[in-house]
């Protein structure tokens, strides 16, 4: 996705999410397909074809035919007088049935919403995608100083805070095998993170019971992030996690950290228990 382009386009002085995909690991097609549809869902709104090839960089007539072909299949609709395309409720219906009582307004999206209206900051769900943390939900951020985190944006497990909260209960070996991944790929962003590194992070997380991660994928942003406790019929591990300009992370982590344990507590769990809720009264006392 474009992300200059992108944040013309939404108004928004500073956005966050990736520009590359696996092209190379994907039917070109059904990625394509599938980028349009999470573009309408960034853009809540109508868009011309001119539009959605300009922000996803895809040549004009192809995208042409993408869309009328998701007319006729009933995911998209066509408006003749401003020659816009826009989605159906047929798209919103899709996956509708997945963890429904937890997704559709459930206690995982209150919770998100509570941290949104406790922080004024971005909130974001992340999920494990092969070797990449990926925002799976976003709630934007309130405050005038914020960060624009595009839904669907991936980060690297091992230089991102919801990326070491999602591998931190694997073997110390797997932790390895992943660092060691991480280093030999081509990546998005050119950080390296030496082994002895990422395992000094993924103890931290451990000890601390969140990761605080800042000015690695996004100069001059961060995240603040906690493992989620594994939901109801389901196996799927979840992060989530608070992004914010570095300083206002740097200026508030405790609080933010505090904010997170309480939350996932209230919403997702029985116990209050947590390395966070001991090492803030360590800190207190």
């Amino acid at each position: 996705m474009e992300l200059a382009r992108l944040g013309q386009a939404l108004g928004e002085r500073w956005v966050a999410g990736h520009e590359q995909d696996d092209t190379d690991q994907i039917v070109k097609s059904a990625g394509r397909v599938l980028r349009i549809l999470e573009l309408f869902d960034v853009l809540k709104r109508e868009a011309l074809v001119s539009e959605v090839s300009e922000l996803l960089g895809l040549p004009q007539s192809s995208t042409s035919v993408l869309l009328r072909s998701l007319v006729v299949m009933g995911y998209l609709s066509y408006n003749a007088p401003t020659r816009a395309f826009a989605p159906t409720t047929r798209v919103a219906l899709l996956g509708n049935w997945v963890n429904a009582p937890l997704l559709s307004d459930g206690p995982l999206i209150r919770l998100m919403h509570r941290l949104n209206v406790r922080t004024g900051q971005a909130v974001v769900l992340a999920i494990r995608n092969h070797i990449w943390s990926q925002y799976i939900h976003v709630v934007q951020a309130t405050n005038p100083m914020r960060i624009y985190v595009v839904k669907g944006s991936r980060r690297p497990l091992a230089c991102s805070a919801t990326g070491l909260t999602l591998i931190s209960d694997l073997p110390d070996s797997e932790i390895t095998r992943i660092g060691l991944r991480y280093n030999a790929e081509p990546q998005e962003v050119d950080v390296k993170v030496p082994v002895p590194v990422l395992h000094e992070r993924i103890n931290a997380v451990r000890t601390n019971g969140y990761a605080f991660q800042h000015d690695t994928v996004t100069v001059g942003a961060g995240v603040i992030a906690m493992r989620l406790p594994t939901l109801e019929n389901s196996d799927e591990r979840l992060s989530i996690g608070i992004a914010a300009p570095t300083q206002i992370l740097l200026e508030h982590k405790d609080e933010y950290a505090i904010a997170l344990h309480e939350e996932i507590a209230v919403h997702l769990v029985q116990s209050t228990t947590s390395p966070v809720a001991n090492c803030m009264e360590s800190a207190s006392s």
